[in-house]
Order: structure tokens, then C-alpha cells, then sequence
């Protein structure tokens, strides 16, 4: 296993994938980011030309979709035209979702709270456990049902 994937997910002993917090945040943030910086241009070019648009540079439209995926939403740089207007509701939602997400890879990671990895762990050792006693179970009474059959001829 390279530094590489052994930083993006580690494997447990029944060769289950476990992804890495930290991973799975710079991945959120980079979809989040690269979200914004391609609907900028776009949020942009619909607010280029409209009457009363506050909206005048790229720097406007990423600002006002970071607010807007962030929920803050300051109201300094608001969309007019109705284009405008669906992308920023559009960042709104994807925003609140992956900002949501990265927040609580956070929280896991610093409170460690909800470490579902463990417990599915131990649950899948237990069924292991459970599994590997029922067969030998089976083995003892397919054993004595060939005993007694044995007997009975």
C-alpha cells in the first residue's frame, strides 16, 4: 500500500475500505470550491449587461456564491436576472449539504463521537464469530446424525 492510499483510506481486517476524515474533507471542500469557481463565471455572465446588476467581476461572483454555499449570505453582492437568481439557489443547496458534510467530518474528527467504523467492525468480528461457531455446530449434529443412523441400520 503507497503513503498515497494509505492517506486517502486504510483497509480493515475484513478488507473494508475505511476512508480517512481528512481525505474525505479536502475532497469535499475541493468539489465545493471548484463548484464555485466554474459557477462563477456562469453567475457572471448572466448578471454581464442586466440593469441593476451589482454583480461586475469574477471576484463578485465567487464572493457571492461562497456566502451563499456558506449560508451566510451578507447581501452585499446579490443576482437580478433570473439566471443569477437559480445558480446562487443552486450554490445554496449544494453549498449547504457539502458545507454541512465537511462540518461534521470536523466534529468527527475532533469529538470522535460517532465512530461508526468501530462498531461495524466489531459487529462484522461478532457475525464472524457467529458464523465460524454455527458451522461447527452443524458439523457436531451432522456427526451425530451419521452416528445414529449408523446405529439404526
Amino acid at each position: 500500500m503507497t503513503a498515497l492510499s494509505r492517506f486517502i483510506y486504510n483497509t480493515d481486517e475484513f478488507k473494508v475500505k475505511n476512508y480517512s476524515n481528512t481525505f474525505l474533507a479536502l475532497m469535499a471542500a475541493t468539489v465545493l470550491y471548484g463548484a464555485i469557481s466554474g459557477l462563477s463565471f456562469v453567475l457572471l455572465w448572466f448578471e454581464s449587461g442586466v440593469q441593476g446588476a451589482n454583480i461586475k467581476s469574477y471576484g463578485d461572483a465567487f464572493w457571492t456564491l461562497q456566502m451563499s454555499a456558506s449560508t451566510i449570505g451578507f447581501g452585499d453582492f446579490y443576482p437580478v436576472s433570473s439566471g443569477g437568481r437559480a445558480i446562487v439557489a443552486m450554490m445554496f443547496y449544494v453549498g449547504v449539504g457539502i458545507v454541512g458534510f465537511i462540518g461534521a467530518q470536523i466534529a468527527n474528527r475532533v469529538l470522535g463521537f460517532s465512530n461508526t467504523n468501530v462498531r461495524n467492525r466489531e459487529l462484522r468480528k461478532q457475525n464472524d464469530d457467529i458464523l465460524r461457531h454455527n458451522k461447527l455446530l452443524e458439523k457436531k449434529i451432522d456427526s451425530m446424525l451419521r452416528t445414529l443412523e449408523k446405529r439404526e441400520q
